[in-house]
């Protein structure tokens, strides 16, 4: 099977790392990479190597969405593109999936936006691959999508690296939305889990609500969560902590957006570590996904 990853700007190291991974399997797996221009007006200008387009290809187009705004007009771009060119199917590979969090109308007029998003994308794509979407009210992605979609998930890595670098670990979900990656992330890595409360004040500022710790006061806490943004859960869950006087504090998630001061403020306030998967791009401590993300786009490929 030739697999042909084309990387949009900023994924060219994970097609690299991933045709690597997919030639040592034994396929003919191999990395490009689509330009894009952009011009004084704001358009963008995508250009795919045509040289690597054929019929007889799968075609991969590999772009994670963090900051999608500006990653998704050149993205739909690139894979009409790659239809014009010839491809036979065109797939997406999208390590951080983007607009899963209005998965609802919380106020009149409001967009819907996670299911406005996959419209999008399942017009452009045969297929959508990713790892641990924020799913809540909609519980999975085929619900949304009408291109198939697989999400695959990190808890393994994630409790993997818990269970070889943290002592007597206690799980601590900072908040209703996080339980299902800390059990999960437990139950793998064969330690207690904790549930907190939180009260969003705004988009920046929360409230945690913490239970009885005294009996947990010897574990080390270690706060698992799908996604990383502010860190303000996060800072407000270790500044409770830091208050109770706990072994400091681990931060493990999927996915680091880590936006603006996030990384620094998490550290700041009493992390000893904060440890995400290389879905994004960030300065924490990194968790590989390319063999995860290598069965995963098999797996799809063998299914079309």
């Amino acid at each position: 099977m030739r697999i042909v990853l084309h990387a949009m700007p900023g994924n060219e190291s994970t097609a690299d790392r991933l045709a690597q991974v997919l030639a040592a399997a034994g396929h003919a797996a191999h990395s490009s990479v689509c330009t894009v221009h952009r011009f004084p007006d704001g358009e963008s200008l995508p250009t795919v190597d045509a040289e690597q387009v054929n019929p007889d290809s799968e075609t991969v187009l590999v772009c994670t969405l963090d900051k999608p705004d500006t990653k998704t007009v050149p993205l739909l771009l690139a894979a009409a593109t790659l239809r014009e060119l010839g491809a036979r199917r065109v797939g997406l590979l999208a390590p951080y999936l983007a607009y899963m969090r209005q998965d609802a109308r919380f106020a009149p007029g409001q967009a819907v936006s996670a299911r406005i998003y996959a419209g999008m994308l399942s017009q452009h794509f045969d297929w959508v691959l990713t790892v641990d979407p924020h799913l809540h009210r909609i519980h999975r992605l085929e619900e949304i999508y009408t291109a198939r979609s697989r999400a695959l998930t990190a808890a393994p890595l994630l409790a993997d690296w818990i269970a070889r670098n943290v002592d007597d670990p206690l799980i601590i979900g900072p908040d209703e939305e996080s339980a299902q990656w800390a059990k999960a992330v437990a139950s793998l890595a064969g330690a207690p889990v904790q549930v907190l409360r939180k009260t969003r004040l705004g988009d920046r500022a929360v409230r945690v609500q913490l239970p009885e710790f005294s009996s947990w006061r010897d574990y080390t806490p270690v706060l698992v969560d799908d996604v990383i943004s502010t860190g303000r859960t996060l800072i407000a869950t270790l500044e409770q902590l830091r208050r109770l006087g706990t072994p400091a504090p681990v931060c493990v998630a999927v996915h680091g957006l880590c936006a603006g001061d996030a990384l620094p403020a998490i550290l700041a306030a009493g992390a000893a570590h904060v440890v995400c998967s290389n879905s994004v791009a960030h300065n924490a401590i990194p968790i590989d996904l390319t063999e995860l993300l290598a069965a995963g786009i098999l797996a799809m490929l063998a299914a079309a």
